[in-house]
């Protein structure tokens, strides 16, 4: 039997529940790592190399929890990390007025404003074009925070 959590991307099947980050007093980065645990597999271990490329590239980074999923902002949201059974979703609010030479994105890719990168079981990470396309985002933020 499948039973949907209706407050987040998971899917939950009943009888291997496991626990997700609450909803409680405890601060984004706590329900960041909570989530990260409760995974217990190359998804968990995806976004917390995701996380640390995001704050080296950014070290004074916000760390949200909105959505019931990790969020990062710097003058305005730059990205999401999203977890499904088989991707780890990266989501830029305004990827779309992103330049991507390497050509990272991979989804997403038909909208006005987002722009998304789907990693897989496996996938090597482009450290460097993955950093200039977070501190792009960044810089995009700070541009429109001025106008």
């Amino acid at each position: 039997m499948v039973v949907l959590d209706r407050t987040g991307p998971e899917v939950t099947v009943a009888g291997n529940m496991k626990k997700s980050p609450s909803t409680s007093t405890e601060s984004p980065s706590a329900l960041i790592d909570a989530k990260i645990e409760s995974l217990g597999d190359w998804r968990g271990e995806m976004l917390s190399r995701l996380r640390a490329l995001i704050k080296e590239a950014v070290p004074d980074v916000a760390e949200e929890w909105k959505w019931a999923i990790p969020v990062w902002s710097h003058n305005g949201l730059i990205c999401t990390g999203e977890t499904y059974k088989k991707v780890v979703k990266m989501t830029f609010a305004k990827g779309a007025s992103l330049a991507d030479p390497a050509g990272l994105f991979n989804s997403s890719l038909e909208g006005n404003t987002r722009r998304a990168i789907d990693f897989h079981e496996g996938d090597k990470l482009d450290t460097k074009a993955l950093k200039a396309l977070i501190q792009a985002a960044v810089a995009l933020n700070k541009s429109s925070a001025r106008g």
